[in-house]
């Protein structure tokens, strides 16, 4: 069945255009007429393509607010990863679904449209595997069915504790698997929705095996967490005598497919061989902070970058770009810090490039165009788009109310999913049980 919306204003890949019709059947645009009229379509403000998300652990969700306190002397990364390895542990496959529906449908209600899934809790909380290697992935893919989302299904390999090949520690074993059963997993993952390989990072998988995996991805996504903490930077100095990054471009031939995610702690020189590689900067600036990973050196990056929401403590397409920039004004003491001569609005700049980074990592199409997925977003209307893009990423106190189509169905409206009230309660229900 084809249908119809109108928008005053939408962006496609020239700019801004006027009275638009988008068109769709199946899920994908057929038709956009600028200058149209609306004819039987229904009538909303402002249309941008809709925003990937490249990195989301969707389980973390869960514990937003639960380590938000001081406790002893180090309170950083590592302090908070414990909390979360011990609250992992606790979740059965139904929890995972639920927590996921929930976390999916806020994606959606912050827009989002597609998820990459960076989904690293394969087997009982015993380290058991289920009887089915992808019971987990499969309960994250009807969680995104459930809510609508798209998903690209990121299956995490996951063999060490520390760089040379440290054995996982206790409070890993629900992450491990050999090379063998990786990818056993990863080929039952391809059943469940499109799948790309994730090594989890340098100190979970050796040299050897990364070879391995960069040969099983065979031009498909590779997502990876690199350089996101300074101690990460110094053990791998002391292991190798190289950083992450500079060691990873050197040891496997990183393209355009790949997605290193956080890559925080970034010299120039790395940065020159990320862009020079094609590969995406995967941003997550509201997880970032509060996990005081440090700034991204945004403004030194000449390559392609998007942005994910990682822990999910907080979903918000506009939100997550403000942190980029707010963050990148801190750091620099200037403002209009991601802007550049050529689209000098700052709003749209970053919409701009974490759209192109965010499809480019996910391997799909991002646009309002023919033939692309009919994934986009509105915005309250004004006269000048410009000026209401900025006023949703910066002027806006709880986030913009957006209207949302993913694959050609209106999921949220005024900014409410229809399964929302369902998704909360089940998932405070799971919390108050755990």
């Amino acid at each position: 069945m084809s249908k119809a919306v109108f928008f005053q204003h939408a962006w496609l890949q020239a700019g801004w255009a006027h009275n638009v019709r988008i068109e769709m059947a199946g899920g994908r645009i057929t038709a956009v007429r600028p200058d149209a009229a609306p004819g039987d379509a229904a009538r909303h403000g402002i249309a941008l393509p809709g925003m990937p998300n490249l990195h989301s652990h969707s389980f973390q969700r869960a514990i937003a607010g639960l380590t938000e306190y001081r406790a002893g002397n180090q309170n950083n990364f590592w302090s908070w990863r414990e909390v979360m390895y011990r609250f992992a542990l606790q979740l059965s496959p139904e929890d995972v679904e639920t927590i996921a529906t929930l976390a999916f449908i806020e994606m959606l209600e912050g827009g989002f449209t597609t998820v990459a899934e960076f989904h690293y809790l394969h087997h009982a909380p015993d380290g058991t595997p289920y009887d089915n290697i992808a019971e987990m992935a499969a309960r994250i893919a009807a969680a995104a069915q459930c809510a609508g989302i798209s998903l690209l299904l990121l299956p995490v390999f996951y063999a060490h504790s520390g760089f040379g090949g440290a054995p996982a520690h206790t409070g890993q074993r629900r992450f491990v698997n050999d090379l063998d059963r990786y990818e056993r997993l990863f080929h039952a993952c391809e059943t469940l929705a499109p799948a790309g390989v994730a090594p989890h990072s340098l100190r979970a998988v050796t040299p050897g095996e990364l070879q391995v995996l960069a040969g099983l991805a065979c031009n498909r996504p590779v997502h990876i967490h690199i350089a996101e903490q300074t101690g990460e930077v110094d053990d791998c100095l002391a292991w190798c005598g190289a950083r992450p990054i500079e060691f990873l471009l050197r040891s496997v031939p990183v393209t355009p497919s790949w997605c290193l995610v956080h890559a925080t702690h970034a010299t120039p020189a790395e940065l020159a061989g990320m862009a020079a590689a094609g590969a995406v900067a995967g941003l997550c600036p509201i997880t970032e902070a509060n996990l005081g990973d440090g700034i991204f050196p945004g403004q030194n990056f000449a390559g392609a970058y998007g942005v994910g929401s990682d822990s999910n403590v907080l979903i918000d397409v506009m939100q997550e770009l403000r942190m980029l920039e707010y963050s990148q004004r801190l750091g620099q003491r200037q403002r209009n810090a991601m802007a550049f001569s050529s689209l000098p609005n700052t709003a749209m700049a970053l919409y701009a490039q974490a759209l192109a980074g965010g499809a480019q990592a996910c391997g799909l199409v991002a646009a309002l165009s023919p033939g692309a997925p009919a994934d986009f977003v509105a915005i309250p209307a004004a006269d000048d788009p410009d000026i209401a893009l900025a006023r949703a990423v910066f002027g806006n106190r709880r986030g913009v109310a957006l209207d949302v189509w993913a694959r050609g169905v209106q999921v949220v409206k005024d900014g409410h999913h229809a399964g929302a009230e369902r998704a909360r309660q089940k998932f405070a229900a799971v919390l108050d049980r755990l």
